[in-house]
């Protein structure tokens, strides 16, 4: 045949998450650890990769690592669940309480891929706004519950792209509003401090994502673990794929989190570094920066698709561009890096918008010359 049947209608309208695979020699757009594994725990690492039988399927559902989480937690191996990264566990989550005729409430701007694996399972998107300083609209949130249609909720905490953290107050009232299943996404919760894993007793809808990709060093090997009531591990079993973690991402993911310790004075050295960031950017002109409370910082400033394109360009410095996306217009998002690669990057942001505003003033210089020859 020279024709091909189409894919189902409603991928028509769905655009893919975006994951380009742009280079440079300082990377700063992706949430990253700047610092690989600690070298004593690599060496771990190759020490162990000789003896794993790579003929053999691992465990599927990486028991060993399930009991560690599980006891660092307070909780039962029962109730945790461990993933091929974040993304695998959310998708799953949408395999299991949404589809066609379910609902999810968003709360844009946020992580792209609770839309996007919502669109992938037919589940409806209800969207919720949040307010001009990215804070959630508790009120337009807890009167959406109130008709009881609602089947999953998803908050990020802290929230992607903008580093805000959601009130605990909040999160309580609207796990008490409602039996929808409410993931509370802490990716980022080794640099917030924050969780709502002192909840979970209390809220059998309560579902805890976290991941071993940003603080832990782990983004190439893609582990994530959902910590829940039993009986939504139970239902998540059910439509998880065999088979999802490797043999050597459970090894490693297990030798990280039992030597977690050794991450601590690096995550403490990259929150000095957002603090280095955000007054860096602060004495900018023309930027506006938002308060974070993970290992990246949102900022707005004008023209700021052309500011990437030269960061990019003139610095080889990478970032992540948020500026057409609805509610971050303008807006950019730089990872905290190490001390070398902030300062490259403020430099490179303090050169591009010095230019810019000597063009500016010459541009303002120019008009008012010729204004006065024509008034002369």
């Amino acid at each position: 045949m020279d024709r091909l049947r189409p894919p189902r209608a409603e991928l028509e309208a769905l655009t893919p998450y975006e994951a380009k695979d742009v280079r440079a020699e300082v990377m700063l757009a992706s949430n990253e650890n700047p610092a690989n594994v600690p070298g004593e725990l690599l060496q771990k690492f190759s020490e162990r990769a000789m003896h794993i039988p790579y003929n053999r399927y691992p465990d599927p559902l990486a028991g060993r690592l399930r009991e560690l989480i599980a006891e660092a937690n307070g909780l039962e191996p029962d109730n945790v669940l461990v993933g091929n990264g974040g993304d695998e566990l959310i998708f799953d989550l949408l395999l299991a309480w949404g589809g066609p005729g379910r609902k999810l409430i968003d709360l844009p701007p946020t992580f792209a891929m609770y839309g996007i694996d919502a669109g992938m399972t037919g589940t409806e998107v209800i969207e919720l706004p949040r307010r001009a300083d990215f804070s959630i609209d508790g009120d337009a949130v807890l009167e959406r519950l109130k008709p009881g249609d609602v089947d999953i909720v998803m908050i990020a905490n802290p929230n992607n792209p903008t580093g805000t953290l959601a009130s605990e107050p909040l999160l309580i009232d609207v796990l008490n509003s409602t039996d929808a299943l409410v993931l509370v996404d802490e990716a980022y919760f080794e640099f917030s401090r924050h969780t709502m894993r002192p909840h979970m007793s209390r809220h059998q809808n309560l579902v805890i994502l976290r991941t071993f990709s940003k603080a832990f060093s782990l983004a190439g090997l893609r582990a994530g673990y959902l910590l829940a009531h039993e009986d939504v591990i139970c239902e998540l079993t059910k439509v998880r794929q065999p088979y999802s973690v490797n043999r050597f991402t459970q090894l490693a993911a297990e030798l990280v989190f039992r030597e977690r310790p050794v991450f601590e004075a690096g995550i403490s050295q990259l929150l000095r570094h957002r603090d280095m960031l955000v007054h860096g950017l602060s004495a900018l002109r023309e930027v506006t920066v938002y308060p974070s409370e993970a290992n990246f910082v949102l900022f707005k400033v004008a023209g700021a698709s052309m500011v990437w394109r030269d960061l990019l360009r003139e610095h080889s410095v990478l970032v992540r561009d948020f500026s057409r996306a609805p509610g971050l217009e303008d807006c950019l998002r730089v990872s905290v890096g190490t001390e070398e690669e902030i300062g490259r990057f403020l430099a490179g942001m303090d050169e591009i918008l010095s230019r810019r505003h000597a063009s500016d003033l010459f541009g303002m210089a120019a008009t008012a010359s010729r204004h006065t020859k024509e008034e002369a």
